[in-house]
């Protein structure tokens, strides 16, 4: 098989940078035991990142990009994966030192892959991706800490982006009564649509002021945002509560104290769908199938494009202007 394909290139080379669509063959694909065709890819804040200089995700150039990718073996040197088999792949190295999904083809390691679920299509995994997996695992956490539908409100920061729309509509279809958190005025109706019983402004979570302990309103939260609205939201958690947090959009620093913590027990909880280990990744992929599994995943797609017009798309992250999913169609 010596064909050529198309992939989004990402190049550097002293001043210049370049976001091209470019021919490979798989002789420029990375080692791994498994080749893909890829069908679907997604568009998420890491790869607006990874397409431009000063975006630290990428060090090795040229580069395809991607983190995420659905489709089907084309073949495998492992015992795991036959060809035609349909999979996903998403985090570990993928679209960060390891070539991505923004490429026809996709050559990576079997360790990586998990088998399409029943109930999902290519498509429906891709609308999923990364932001529906750390919203679900963010959930799976939380149920883990006890926090349950009659506990109390739950709140979903920066509920308009990929892990926030996703975190709102799986727990409304959980029966959760859910606050959504949003600066966006014009998509109110998007979050009620999708589930949110109520909408509040970002300053009714975070006004300027963090305090030490403040009026006790949500029974959990999930933050895929930190900084200083996730110090303003944990002395808002009523007694025993917790928060998930997934991002840094809102910055890395945490100005907070240790009174929420030791005065009303409530608990931080990281995280990480890169590295998540693939017992807990296969069981919260079932779960996006079954018990989590949307009737609504159309809704959640901004929009849908072309590898061609994927660069025209791929700074609309960066300048806050998503809404729920951006999906790539590549087969």
């Amino acid at each position: 098989m010596t064909q050529s394909f198309n992939a989004l290139v990402v190049n550097k080379q002293e001043d210049q940078f370049s976001v091209a669509i470019n021919k490979l063959t798989l002789d420029d694909l990375p080692q791994g035991e498994v080749l893909i065709r890829v069908h679907y890819s997604g568009v998420n804040y890491k790869d607006s990142l990874a397409t431009i200089p000063n975006g630290n995700i990428v060090h090795t150039y040229p580069f395809v990009p991607g983190i995420d990718l659905a489709g089907v073996v084309v073949s495998s040197e492992d015992d795991r994966f036959q060809a035609g088999d349909e999979v996903i792949a998403t985090s570990y190295a993928i679209g960060v030192s390891h070539y991505g999904g923004y490429s026809e083809y996709a050559r990576i390691s079997a360790d990586w892959i998990v088998p399409l679920p029943s109930g999902l299509s290519l498509k429906d995994a891709m609308i999923i991706g990364t932001a529906g997996f750390t919203a679900a695992l963010s959930i799976q956490r939380l149920e883990e800490n006890k926090v349950s539908p009659d506990k109390g409100k739950v709140l979903v920061t920066g509920a308009t982006g990929g892990v926030g729309s996703f975190a709102v509509a799986i727990l409304s279809k959980l029966g959760y009564e859910v606050e959504a958190s949003t600066g966006k005025e014009s998509e109110h109706e998007y979050l009620k649509e999708i589930g949110a019983s109520t909408i509040v402004s970002r300053k009714e979570v975070y006004d300027g002021e963090v305090k030490t302990l403040d009026k006790q309103k949500w029974a959990a939260a999930i933050d895929p945002v930190g900084g200083e609205q996730l110090a303003a939201l944990l002395s808002q958690l009523q007694y025993g509560g917790a928060v998930a947090v997934s991002g840094l959009t809102g910055g890395v620093k945490i100005p907070t104290t240790v009174l929420p913590f030791i005065l009303r027990g409530i608990n931080l909880l990281g995280i990480d769908s890169v590295y998540c280990p693939m017992d807990t990744r296969l069981s919260v992929w079932n779960r996006l199938a079954t018990d989590f599994k949307l009737s609504n995943l159309e809704e959640l797609i901004q929009q849908e494009v072309t590898l061609e017009q994927l660069p025209d798309m791929l700074p609309t992250l960066l300048k806050g202007q998503a809404r729920g999913r951006i999906i790539v169609k590549l087969y």
